[in-house]
């Protein structure tokens, strides 16, 4: 695999299965070369949310860039701004709300695995 540089704006942006105004982009992944690791983007919009969910077996590293977001992960609420990082154990259920003005956009890391699932926990 050969090292790059690519824009946010390069890679395709399409809705978040279930979610509400909410937005993914994967910016490295597997049909990069990436042999570990998937980078992916998430955008909420004002109001937007994604419903709780969890991952078998895959837990997430994330990086609040812009505005602020209301994080479930499992029993606790969490209110995460610009700056902050979030982690996810693996198979905790989570979701997110943007209750703010501003979009929410954050990084999220996952190891690449053979069996990446979502378990949707509600609608």
């Amino acid at each position: 695999m050969k090292g790059f540089v690519r824009s946010a704006q390069q890679a395709p942006s399409r809705p978040v299965e279930r979610g509400v105004q909410a937005f993914i982009q994967v910016l490295i992944g597997p049909e990069d070369g990436a042999p570990h690791y998937i980078t992916r983007k998430f955008t909420i919009l004002p109001g937007g949310r994604i419903p709780r969910h969890k991952h078998p077996g895959v837990e997430h590293e994330q990086f609040l860039i812009t505005g602020r977001l209301r994080v479930g992960i499992g029993e606790e609420i969490f209110e995460a701004k610009a700056g902050e990082a979030i982690y996810i154990p693996a198979d905790t259920p989570h979701w997110y709300e943007n209750p703010d003005p501003e979009t929410a956009e954050f990084i999220c890391v996952i190891p690449k695995t053979a069996s990446y699932s979502t378990e949707w926990l509600e609608e």
